[in-house]
């Protein structure tokens, strides 16, 4: 069974995120980045990774299939159920990057709250097929690895 099949198994939200933030631990770690995780849970981040004597400030999403084929979407807002409806919070100012996991290609993604939409952003792994290419925001730009190897060299 995929990973993908998987989530969908995943009625909850909250076990989708819990199982995204331990799938994104594991491949920061296997990566020989240092994890921290806040002890209280109404933070505005999830993690805390420490490259290269830096600390940076993690949101962790679960991405899935966008409105178009070949791309993934996560969401950049918080919401939380107040006793008069909702409550939509952005994060700037409060994390680094966002953390996520494409559950469809099982890459993860570090995308940096500067590059991202107010509410949602849409990460492209395939052309689109009117085949446009300006303002995409790329996956390889975006692969942990990628990203990992622009924060180590400084």
């Amino acid at each position: 069974m995929s990973r993908f099949e998987q989530y969908d198994r995943l009625e909850e939200p909250q076990k989708r995120g819990q199982a995204t933030e331990a799938i994104v631990t594991a491949e920061l770690i296997s990566r020989d980045v240092s994890v921290l995780t806040p002890a209280y849970d109404n933070e505005p981040y999830d993690l805390v990774i420490r490259v290269d004597g830096e600390f940076y400030r993690l949101q962790v999403k679960t991405a899935y299939d966008g409105k178009s084929d070949g791309a993934v979407e996560f969401r950049t807002r918080s919401v939380r159920t107040k006793s008069d409806g909702y409550e939509r919070e952005g994060y700037d100012g409060k994390i680094d990057y966002f953390a996520v996991l494409n559950v469809r290609t099982e890459e993860v993604y570090l995308v940096s709250i500067d590059d991202t939409g107010s509410a949602v952003t849409t990460i492209r792994y395939e052309p689109a097929a009117n085949n446009n290419r300006a303002n995409v925001n790329w996956h390889a730009e975006y692969r942990l690895d990628t990203v990992l190897d622009g924060l180590r060299s400084g």
